[in-house]
């Protein structure tokens, strides 16, 4: 079995990671606006859509192997470290205030209630989201490796695809497009199985396939993806669907899909570079991001910092501090319960 790591997949993940954060910085809403619509705000938020859809891709790529010669097995050593910093985290996002100000002002549970209540509101959703709202990406990929795993112990895996086709769509009515087909949904339909399924499969299949593209397939198949993707967020966007609130449209997996044939079609690319290395940091930099983001958000608060600066001082506050925080408690036996 190959155990090689692909020089290109560690660094797009790496990319991907730093494009979620910069999108969670709500960048550019407040200035430079047409018509009072912050478009270059919207345009960016949607412009990092590819991301998640590729954390999703590698998942499914780089676990086939294994997932096929021992379904049950892998799965379990798969979603154990999950599962523990899924926990660990909604535990320190419900404890952690979010913003400083209320609980100067009303004390820390007054802060804190609020949010708990507006958790219990969707106790379902909840399950399938987490202590925070970026938290869900964690139960979305286990929720597809069980899937996979489970046809794959069956005999059943020519059905992973339709299955997942079909999650999909049904995901995509019942969410960004449910103001026109007022499908109904037990939960938000980013979380839990609906859209990872489909993308984990495509990476499974990809690997198990040996299916190949070449750098100009791969690049005509994103920009097809990305060109659906913003069409179809410019088109609900017309029936009262907020330009930057679609987390997956139709065209979002041709779009993360052609991304990651791209980087297998360039398997060198970032070999050796420094920050294709940080690619192992990944897990702990996504679940560790939004926190520090919100620590972020209220020193600009209290130093009134706005426009421009703040985006930047916001950014670079996340990027930087929760990279210090990693390497950090790297140095500590806190990083094997707190980053798997």
């Amino acid at each position: 079995m190959e155990s090689k790591k692909i020089a290109s997949i560690e660094l797009g993940r790496v990319v991907a990671i730093l494009a979620i954060i910069a999108m969670h910085c709500q960048m550019f809403l407040s200035y430079w606006q047409f018509n009072e619509v912050p478009w270059v705000g919207y345009i960016f938020n949607q412009s990092t859509r590819f991301a998640v859809p590729l954390f999703f891709l590698i998942s499914g790529y780089l676990i086939q192997p294994k997932l096929v010669d021992a379904p049950i097995e892998t799965l379990k050593r798969y979603i154990s470290p999950l599962f523990r910093v899924f926990i660990v985290w909604s535990i320190i996002c419900l404890a952690m205030p979010f913003n400083l100000g209320t609980v100067a002002e009303s004390g820390y549970l007054a802060e804190r209630q609020g949010y708990w209540g507006y958790l219990m509101q969707m106790p379902l959703n909840t399950l399938f989201e987490g202590g925070l709202v970026h938290l869900w990406f964690i139960p979305a990929l286990m929720c597809a490796a069980a899937i996979t795993a489970l046809l794959a112990k069956l005999g059943k895996l020519d059905l992973l695809i339709p299955l997942a086709f079909s999650l999909y769509v049904y995901g995509v009515l019942a969410g960004s497009y449910q103001g026109l087909t007022e499908f109904w949904a037990p939960i938000f339909t980013r979380n839990g199985p609906f859209f990872s399924t489909l993308l984990f499969a495509i990476g499974f299949t990809i690997r198990q396939q040996n299916i190949q593209a070449t750098t100009k397939q791969a690049l005509t198949l994103a920009l097809l993806g990305f060109a659906m993707h913003f069409t179809e967020a410019l088109l609900l966007n017309q029936h009262e669907q907020p330009f930057n609130a679609n987390d997956f449209l139709f065209g979002t997996v041709l779009w993360g899909t052609g991304c990651f044939m791209w980087l297998l079609a360039k398997p060198t690319l970032g070999q050796g570079s420094w920050l294709a290395r940080q690619s192992k940091y990944v897990l702990p930099l996504y679940v560790a991001h939004l926190p520090i983001i919100i620590v972020m958000m209220n020193v600009t608060g209290i130093y009134q910092i706005t426009g421009f600066a703040k985006d930047m001082t916001v950014l670079a506050g996340a990027i930087i501090g929760t990279f210090l925080l990693v390497k950090l408690l790297e140095k500590t036996p806190l990083y094997r319960w707190l980053f798997r």
